[in-house]
């Protein structure tokens, strides 16, 4: 059988084509399962997400103007999907403001580089949701704290200080390891 490329999945993506969102399935789920468990912390939240991220996916594909690399499209998708779950649980309910954060910072990077990519997730898996979402959006996903701020309906000052808060608790995590 002939693979197809990303245009002609796309295509028969919009057309409910079943082979060609199998396909996509298959090119993208395990990627994006990935993405799911950075936001969440067990295995069955995130396939929960992951099926909540292709139904929006398949929901919206026509929307897909080929702007821009579709790998970020469908990545923007399940990052938002997981987002909208995170603010509807209202885990930043707590938040403290960067005002009243404790700055101490743990200054041994040794114990970090000597870990895996793997290993330093299942630290950040282990966070409390608001300061693993804001760690996830900031350090990984590349947001800006305005743009955090915006999306999870928080101050800026208060990604920052959750940010920071969350590395500060991952370098605790690690050196006691």
């Amino acid at each position: 059988m002939r693979t197809m490329d990303e245009k002609q999945l796309i295509d028969g993506c919009i057309k409910g084509d079943r082979k060609a969102q199998k396909a996509l399935y298959d090119k993208y789920s395990h990627r994006m399962l990935a993405v799911c468990l950075r936001y969440v912390k067990d295995m069955e939240d995130a396939r929960d997400l992951l099926q909540e991220g292709f139904i929006k996916l398949f929901s919206n594909i026509h929307q897909y103007m080929g702007g821009g690399l579709f790998d970020g499209w469908v990545r923007k998708i399940f990052v938002n999907c997981a987002l909208e779950r995170i603010r509807q649980q209202d885990v930043l309910k707590n938040a403290v403001d960067i005002n009243e954060a404790d700055y101490a910072y743990i200054a041994d990077e040794t114990a970090v580089t000597q870990l895996s990519a793997e290993e330093i997730m299942v630290y950040v898996r282990s966070l409390p949701d608001g300061f693993r979402t804001v760690f996830n959006m900031f350090a990984i996903e590349g947001y800006s704290h305005k743009e955090i701020g915006h999306k999870l309906k928080i101050t800026e000052s208060t990604s920052r200080s959750q940010y920071m808060r969350a590395r500060k608790m991952l370098q605790k995590m690690i050196l006691q390891t």
